[in-house]
């Protein structure tokens, strides 16, 4: 698949993430997300439902102690993007769970298409993923210890830049503890890769690279 297709719909899948991590992966400081689902999901399991995919910010546990001080500034551009039609919350807002209140309207700035999935039950191989995304490891540990008999599923994303930001009225049906949504709006799979096709291809390798701890992980290609 291209970052030049285009097919519109009016409804699409989106999943959804702490919006310093979408931001994150829309500048390329990110390149995997960590999953495990949440109190929503279907049996409380994160599944992979879809390859492609709109990316969802949520402030929804979002705080400034679970991502690493170098990516600080990810979490204070979070507030002045327009999605409030009040004043923005004051960044103080950032420093516990719960003190953002849910925007008017949701920006989607990006989409992605699933590149590689893995699936890490180790510590060691966890700890070799720390330079792909912008969380504390003790938060990223404490996503693998819960529930310890289910693994902590890791997304290579190859992500794409729309050509212009999206506003997505929120509706209820949006909120809560769930990671994959459908939301309404006629937007395009189209737009630029945030990170160009060579570039691309030696972090993909870097990630498997690390990631292949012998008993810390398997490994699933889709496509």
């Amino acid at each position: 698949m291209s970052g030049e297709d285009t097919f519109t719909q009016s409804s699409v899948n989106a999943l959804k993430e702490w919006a310093a991590v979408v931001g994150a992966l829309a500048s390329g400081r990110q390149a995997v997300m960590l999953r495990k689902g949440g109190i929503r999901e279907p049996e409380k399991h994160f599944g992979i439902e879809r390859d492609r995919f709109f990316l969802y910010p949520t402030f929804d546990h979002q705080q400034v102690s679970l991502v690493r001080p170098e990516h600080h500034d990810l979490l204070q551009d979070t507030l002045g993007d327009g999605q409030w039609e009040g004043d923005n919350p004051p960044e103080s807002a950032l420093s516990k769970d719960g003190e953002i209140p849910q925007p008017d309207a949701v920006r989607i700035t990006v989409w992605a298409e699933l590149h590689k999935a893995f699936e890490v039950t180790d510590p060691a191989a966890l700890k070799s993923l720390e330079r792909f995304h912008i969380w504390t490891f003790d938060y990223a540990e404490k996503r693998l210890k819960w529930k310890p008999r289910h693994p902590l599923h890791i997304m290579l994303l190859r992500v794409y830049q729309l050509p212009e930001p999206s506003f997505i009225p929120l509706k209820p049906e949006y909120a809560g503890c769930r990671s994959w949504i459908d939301i309404d709006g006629d937007l395009q799979f189209t737009g630029d890769p945030v990170i160009d096709d060579d570039e691309f291809a030696l972090l993909s390798d870097a990630v498997v690279t690390s990631v292949g701890h012998p008993e810390g992980s398997t490994l699933s290609i889709l496509g």
